[in-house]
């Protein structure tokens, strides 16, 4: 490491310059390496092997979960459903009333994976925190829960970076109101399937150079100036791809641009539910985007400090990803179309056609709308990622059919890359639901949301319901703030999971239905199934800590 980073010296540092620049790093490197050993020490008390690399930084992990949530683009693509609900009160107060709720959701994981920092995440805390006589049960819901939850995220980014790469090629038009491009259902399915490949193939096949940088401590030491390049590239294509559209979108505003009072005031369900209930149903975009909080949590093998630095990434990401999220959303409502013929797109994708109606040509929205199209693929490839760690942590400890197969780590590659073949075909499998329902991307969002949200409010509910005894043991004690944050996210995990399973208008249609709660019944099948087939008399769960966990804590504290 030391050698490596030698060559990147300053030539014109003095002797006495270098040798003290030198020694300061073999202080760093030293200090990492002992993180390392120490979260090594601390997953062995729990009862693992440490099988991957610990080759990521705070920073890399929070931009890692910042991509997962893919602002500006995981609202492009699920736009429709605010619109649909209530119009701008429903885009811009959804979007931050949903955001405060998840925040306080971050902050009840970051408590709790400070005391169990393993790639099992949520599965492996429900378990250790609940009482001996329903720790099984409540760690098989949960496993299932995240697992399937990262699955269908995983699904409804690449599925809706199909639909949203047509709709941003069919800014250009053969005759006004017609693209250029009419995809079928089997054109849009083959795109999916092409995307679905490349982030499985970048996830396996570079997972080396996906961190980017070397991380001796918290502070970031850059190897060369192609690894900075790399690190910065997503950084500098998301923030520099929301400023153009910021900036050019109001300053070009060809159609005009609505006062505050619509922005921020109005009101126009569209959705022929009751007025309340049309605003809750239309918070599955800001649902949807934020849900990959606790996916990250599937990382903490891989950082050297993951007790404090996962959840620092955690509730800082939410943070930056609420900002960013606003002046997106508020940009778009300043210069909203009608809504009604946004509503009627056959897309369903209406964030193109809002740009084009602000921008007044197809080239210059193309070139506006690329950025959010490459993000798509980031966020494709680290959802792709998170997949590959949650199935194979719950692998390694039987909770999912053949598991022998899915636990296996490539050596080559340096990826449990059996569990990622196996997300990907399930993936696959899935999107054929869209050969017969063209709204199969709300039942792919809707299970996704449901089945994450379940599988964050059960370590939440059982570490609340015990009295939050062991998140003292814990580096990140949020004391009353934090039983305040769990009465939150358990508030939200209850109202959600009936919301997401309603068809987001009605009167329901065949093109209009929701399967999510098909989905969403047949993975529950799958999982009480194999639990009385197989789980009842041989599960055991994850390994049971001893206090061995607690003192390696705080002797590398």
């Amino acid at each position: 490491m030391a050698s490596k980073l030698e060559t990147h010296q300053p030539h014109s540092l003095g002797p006495k310059s270098a040798s003290s620049d030198d020694e300061k790093l073999k202080e760093e490197t030293d200090l990492g390496e002992s993180q390392s050993i120490a979260a090594n020490g601390l997953l062995e008390a729990m009862g693992y092997e440490p099988e991957l690399t610990r080759n990521r930084s705070t920073l890399q992990v929070a931009f890692m979960s910042f991509v997962l949530a893919s602002i500006p683009y995981g609202l492009a693509t699920t736009f429709i459903y605010p619109l649909v609900g209530g119009g701008p009160v429903n885009i811009i107060w959804g979007w931050l009333i949903v955001s405060i709720i998840i925040l306080c959701v971050a902050a009840s994981l970051g408590e709790i994976t400070s005391v169990y920092p393993t790639a099992g995440g949520v599965y492996y805390q429900s378990f250790m925190l609940s009482p001996p006589y329903y720790r099984r049960i409540v760690a098989w819901i949960c496993g299932w829960s995240y697992v399937i939850g990262n699955v269908m995220i995983t699904l409804a980014v690449n599925f809706g970076s199909a639909q949203f790469i047509i709709a941003c090629v069919n800014v250009f038009e053969v005759s006004p109101g017609i693209g250029i491009f009419e995809a079928t259902a089997y054109q849009t399915f083959l795109i999916f399937l092409a995307i679905t490949i490349l982030c499985n193939a970048v996830s396996s096949l570079c997972n080396k150079w996906l961190p980017y940088i070397d991380v001796s401590t918290e502070k970031e030491v850059f190897l060369s100036p192609t690894d900075i390049a790399l690190q910065t590239f997503a950084i500098f294509w998301t923030f520099a791809g929301l400023l153009a559209i910021v900036i050019c979108t109001l300053v070009v505003a060809k159609n005009g641009r609505h006062d505050g009072a619509y922005v921020f005031t109005s009101f126009e369900p569209q959705s022929g539910w009751p007025v309340g209930w049309s605003f809750c149903v239309g918070l599955l975009q800001a649902a949807y985007t934020t849900s990959s909080t606790g996916m990250v949590i599937s990382m903490c093998e891989e950082v050297q400090h993951p007790s404090k630095q996962v959840p620092k990434a955690i509730i800082g990401t939410v943070i930056l990803n609420t900002l960013a999220g606003f002046l997106f959303l508020i940009t778009l409502v300043f210069v909203l179309p009608d809504s009604k013929e946004l509503i009627a797109l056959a897309s369903g994708q209406p964030v193109p056609s809002i740009i084009k109606s602000a921008i007044g040509n197809s080239t210059g929205t193309f070139l506006l709308l690329l950025p959010l199209a490459v993000l798509a693929i980031i966020c494709g490839i680290g959802c792709t990622t998170t997949v590959s760690r949650s199935i194979w942590a719950f692998a390694r400890d039987g909770g999912i059919p053949y598991s022998s197969k899915w636990r296996i780590v490539n050596n080559t590659l340096g990826v449990p890359f059996s569990a990622m073949m196996l997300g990907m075909v399930v993936q696959i499998a899935l999107a054929l639901i869209y050969f017969g329902s063209t709204t199969a991307f709300n039942a792919f969002s809707g299970v996704g949301v449901i089945t994450l949200t379940v599988s964050y409010a059960c370590p939440i509910a059982v570490s609340f319901i015990g009295g939050r005894r062991q998140i003292k043991n814990g580096e990140f004690d949020l004391g009353k703030l934090g039983a305040f944050c769990n009465v939150v996210a358990l508030v939200w995990s209850i109202l959600a999971v009936p919301l997401f399973c309603m068809p987001s208008s009605i009167p329901v249609t065949t093109e209009t239905v929701n399967y999510a709660p098909v989905v969403f019944v047949a993975f529950i099948f799958i999982a009480t199934a194999w639990y009385w087939a197989w789980g009842y008399n041989k599960y055991v769960g994850p390994p049971t800590v001893d206090d061995a966990v607690i003192d390696i804590r705080f002797s590398s504290a």
